[in-house]
Formats: structure tokens, sequence, C-alpha cells
């Protein structure tokens, strides 16, 4: 098992605060020393009161479980003995009402593309490569979102 922590730094900069008119934009501070500008979605709250060019918690929850697939295919594909070159994903993530009516993100399409060198896995191989990513993707297996995959051609 594994602990894993960050900081989220929000300061007021001499702003009101109580008429809900305040900067939403903020900071994580990564334990290796990364620190990423953060927000909330301008589709939330619109600017200026949010960041444009800052990462939003939806995005920031999108790349996640993009990145996790991600790095479970590439040991997979690895162990299977096909040398990945590139792998690109382009995610989209779906905002709408849940079960009990409340906001979330309900659905993550996943659009992988990979190129290798050498011999390809067959189209058979490589679906089977992205479905064992996602049974092992742990944040995956931590949301309840629908996480789909639909690789497409590199």
């Amino acid at each position: 098992m594994s602990s894993h922590t960050l900081t989220v730094l929000w300061e007021n900069r001499n702003e009101p605060f109580t008429d809900n008119r305040y900067s939403r934009a903020h900071r994580w501070l990564f334990d290796g020393g990364v620190e990423v500008v953060a927000s909330s979605s301008p589709s939330v709250v619109p600017v200026p009161l949010s960041l444009e060019a800052a990462v939003d918690p939806e995005e920031a929850f999108i790349a996640s479980l993009s990145s996790c697939h991600m790095l479970w295919f590439l040991a997979l594909a690895a162990k299977a003995g096909f040398k990945v070159l590139r792998y690109e994903d382009q995610p989209e993530g779906q905002v709408g009402k849940n079960d009990q009516g409340k906001l979330s993100v309900t659905v993550v399409t996943l659009r992988p593309a990979a190129t290798f060198e050498g011999d390809a896995p067959t189209t058979e191989q490589l679906d089977a490569l992205h479905h064992d990513a996602h049974e092992h993707c742990f944040i995956a297996h931590s949301v309840k979102t629908d996480v789909r995959c639909e690789p497409r051609p590199a």
C-alpha cells in the first residue's frame, strides 16, 4: 500500500470574498517540486473569476484516468514484446447528472493511439492490451464514472 499527498493552496489577494466575486485560481504543489496553476473551470465559474489558462479539476480527473490507462498499456505492451514508439490520447469527459441528479463527470472516453516499431500487435492483440490496461487501472477502479476506451489509428 502507498500514500500520496500534495498541497492545494488558495490565498485571498485582498479581494472581497463574501460577495462571491473572488478568484478561483490556486496552486497544486506536488512532493517532487512541480507546481501547477489550477482554477475552477470557466464553464462552471466564468472568467475573470476562473483562470482560463489553468488546469481545472475536471481536466485533472480526465488526465488522471488517461495517464493511468497509458502507463498500464505501456507496461503490458512491453511485457508482450511490442516496442511502443509513441502513445497519444485525446480523452474527453462529459459532465451531466448522475443517478442521484447531481452534477458529475458521468463518462470519460479515452481515445488512445499507439505507434510501434517492428512487429505491431494485431487488432485483436491491441484491443486485448487496452482491455487489460483498463482492468489494471486502479484510478478507473476508484470512480463511479463510466470509463470507455475507443482506440484510434496512429
